[in-house]
């Protein structure tokens, strides 16, 4: 055969692999490669999105050491009056190709449509959990035997529902954990379940710690806004906030957080805590107004900010504030304490708590909640692009505080 002959029939190859391509494409299918080192699913159970987002990090990170394919999983949300939970595709909110610039991963969608059925047949499906969960309704007369149950309960049922499946056997993988970074725990995890034998590890809540690992918190720049989240933030700072600078704050005042922070007196750490705390108390100890401020103390360190931003920054001066909140925005009070100022104050009309993170994360300083994992989702992202934020009530304010003991 001449080169040429080879040339053309190089050519002709091309040009049918490109065609089927294209067919494939048109079809809606999609040639996916099975990844030989196993796949890693879980049910990301616990709490709503900041604790959500917190062991997305985790997980993450655990797939990557085991390396297997992370599914990425959809964001489980509640709808007020709905009886079960919703679940919400990642690439609803955010980018699933930052997440891959990480590591391999697949969306729960793709991954149970193209893959699951090549090596995660029915009937062979187990669940994994440290150690035995309880059944939440035993018939009279059943024989309970122990296991995962991990469709038990509200969102674990409707979760796995959402998908389609149903486990035949569970597995508890106690004593292993999964601190990658500080043991050998990756290796006796990989030697235990192997690929070949476990294709798939599903767990039936999500394999990380809460809150986020110090280790981890790096993972946040993989978490990336889509276009169209990203271009409505923008879109409301431009044609909504007026022009000049602003600050974000996000308020946390409802009646479960008021009943959270009753803990403060009993721990050390609460939630997010050590995001300003540090990991080991070394940057300071729980007080209650570090969770729960009030109106006092909110519009005083607000002026503050403000104070300091237009001082080292008196062209480009404070002209709004953006409130973000799970109950009370205060805005009546935050509009008449800043009015002399000349500051407007601003919410979204509508609830819309992703769209409230995407501005959060835009400002030019943000002040959070120290405990709040909401709060600490902008705080990592801001920290990654380098913009200044803060926490309502830290530093504590001893000066003040032994003022008002004498």
């Amino acid at each position: 055969m001449t080169s040429q002959e080879t040339s053309r029939r190089m050519k002709v190859l091309l040009i049918l692999f490109c065609i089927s391509s294209i067919l494939l494409k048109i079809n809606g299918e999609e040639d996916y490669e099975l990844d030989p080192a196993g796949y890693l699913v879980y049910c990301p159970c616990m709490g709503r999105f900041g604790n959500q987002a917190d062991h997305l990090l985790g997980s993450l990170s655990f797939a990557k050491e085991l390396n297997r394919t992370f599914v990425i999983p959809p964001w489980v949300e509640y709808e007020k009056g709905a009886l079960k939970s919703k679940q919400v595709p990642y690439d609803t909110y955010f980018k699933v190709e930052s997440i891959q610039e990480y590591h391999k991963a697949i969306t729960m969608h793709d991954f149970m449509e193209n893959i699951a059925g090549k090596i995660w047949p029915e009937g062979q499906r187990t669940s994994f959990c440290y150690m035995e969960r309880k059944k939440l309704k035993v018939e009279p007369g059943e024989v309970v035997v122990p296991g995962c149950n991990a469709k038990d309960g509200n969102p674990f049922g409707p979760f796995w529902d959402t998908y389609n499946i149903d486990f035949k056997k569970s597995e508890f993988y106690a004593p292993l954990h999964f601190d990658v970074h500080n043991t050998i725990i990756g290796k006796k995890w990989q030697s235990k379940y192997q690929p070949h034998e476990w294709p798939v590890l599903a767990f039936a809540g999500a394999p990380a710690h809460f809150p986020v690992q110090l280790e981890n918190l790096e993972l946040q720049k993989y978490v990336q806004w889509n276009d169209e989240m990203a271009n409505k933030a923008k879109h409301y700072i431009k044609n909504v906030l007026p022009k000049g600078a602003f600050i974000g704050i996000h308020l946390r005042n409802g009646l479960d957080w008021v009943k959270a922070c009753e803990h403060i007196k009993d721990s050390k750490q609460l939630f997010s805590s050590p995001q300003c705390l540090g990991y080991n108390n070394e940057k300071g100890l729980l007080f209650r107004e570090l969770c729960f401020q009030t109106r006092e103390l909110i519009i005083r360190q607000i002026k503050r900010v403000v104070k300091k931003m237009n001082s080292n920054n008196p062209r480009n001066t404070i002209k709004s504030v953006f409130v973000a909140s799970d109950s009370n925005h205060l805005l009546p009070d935050l509009s008449q304490s800043l009015e002399r100022m000349k500051i407007t104050v601003h919410k979204l009309e509508e609830n819309n708590p992703h769209l409230d993170l995407a501005i959060l994360g835009l400002s030019n300083h943000f002040i959070g909640n120290c405990i709040s994992s909401f709060s600490a989702f902008v705080k990592r992202e801001r920290d990654i692009r380098g913009f200044p934020s803060s926490f309502f009530a830290y530093p504590k304010d001893t000066s003040r505080t032994k003022h008002e003991e004498l």
